[in-house]
């Protein structure tokens, strides 16, 4: 007999067993929770015409209609289940937790696997995250211009055994014009925001937690408005180096593109570089002088940078200057100015 349980339970067994979403294709890659394994009752057609049926004709002919399909199918569905179940116990959940997951229970059930299914299904999941997004956490904002060498610098900063939220790294995108350079294709918002509170959940949240100043939006990826608030409030430690140092780690790190894919990312800033700015830097980039193709593109970049500081509201601001690039030492700097002023 399958068991119905609260979304906390879940929590507390979900290193332990198999989660199974059956939900249809669509809506498994719409958004689902990281670590599910896709068994649909229905394939995305199929749910489509059971879900029609149910609308226009009521719930019994939608019934006898899902039964005709799933039936062709029990076997292949209970294969499945036997295959990534060797222990033979699974959760289950579908959206709501209603028939389609007490259906695969039942027929996991029939096959000898003890079933677990969330109650509320993936919605109860959804509407808890919306919720932990709002958590108190004691964030750390590391900001400054493009090139500073942001992202390595909470890598080192992870390294010294502190929590650090990699939002681009979530994000799949760096922030920029140039930021799905060498990345894999962005996954829906909605996956985002799973993704997102699933690192949140491994946090201590009476420690603190270094995070890269982002803008709301990470490539097409949003900041879930609450946790974004949190951020702009929180203590913002601003590191400043040398131009010349970010010019020579954004050639180091953007370099290795095409001609083609640089190009089109500059085009993509052409209305605010300035048509003549983005001739210039093109033309560098078309005669390899990508340093010069870098430093112009940095003129957008460091002034709207320069605009967005402005109007901060984070509690505290402290600017850090870095003097080389080494990641390691600017690190520790950090660290060093965050326990001077108490703030770790």
């Amino acid at each position: 007999m399958s068991k119905l349980i609260h979304i906390s339970e879940f929590f507390a067994f979900r290193n332990n067993f198999p989660l199974i979403d059956v939900r249809s294709p669509a809506e498994y890659e719409q958004g689902h929770i990281p670590g599910a394994i896709s068994i649909p009752l229905f394939n995305n057609e199929e749910r489509a015409k059971v879900g029609t049926l149910y609308k226009n004709s009521g719930q019994k002919d939608a019934i006898l209609a899902g039964l005709d399909i799933a039936g062709r199918k029990m076997r292949k569905l209970a294969e499945l289940a036997l295959k990534i179940a060797p222990d033979k116990q699974v959760i289950v959940h579908c959206w709501r937790g209603g028939m389609r997951s007490a259906s695969m229970a039942w027929l996991f059930e029939t096959c000898g696997i003890q079933c677990r299914i969330i109650s509320g299904g993936y919605k109860v999941y959804r509407n808890f995250i919306r919720g932990y997004f709002g958590m108190p956490f004691r964030l750390i904002v590391i900001g400054g211009m493009t090139g500073s060498g942001k992202s390595a610098i909470l890598d080192k900063i992870e390294n010294l055994s502190f929590q650090v939220l990699k939002l681009e790294k979530i994000a799949h995108h760096k922030g920029s014009a140039f930021g799905n350079l060498g990345e894999h294709p962005q996954s829906t918002n909605e996956q985002f925001e799973n993704n997102l509170f699933e690192a949140l959940l491994n946090f201590d949240i009476d420690k603190p937690v270094f995070v890269e100043d982002e803008s709301r939006n990470i490539g097409r990826n949003i900041i879930p408005p609450v946790f974004f608030d949190r951020i702009s409030i929180s203590p913002l430690i601003v590191v400043e180096m040398d131009k010349g140092l970010r010019i020579s780690r954004l050639v180091k790190e953007y370099g290795l593109f095409s001609t083609n894919e640089l190009r089109s990312c500059i085009e993509k800033i052409s209305k605010r570089l300035g048509g003549l700015n983005t001739q210039s830097a093109i033309t560098f980039l078309e005669m390899g002088q990508i340093e010069e193709a870098a430093g112009i593109s940095l003129g957008y970049y460091d002034k709207a940078y320069k605009n967005g500081l402005a109007r901060k509201t984070n509690s505290k601001v402290i600017k850090v200057e870095l003097i080389n690039a080494d990641e390691e030492i600017n690190a520790y700097k950090i660290i060093e100015v965050l326990k001077y002023n108490d703030l770790i």
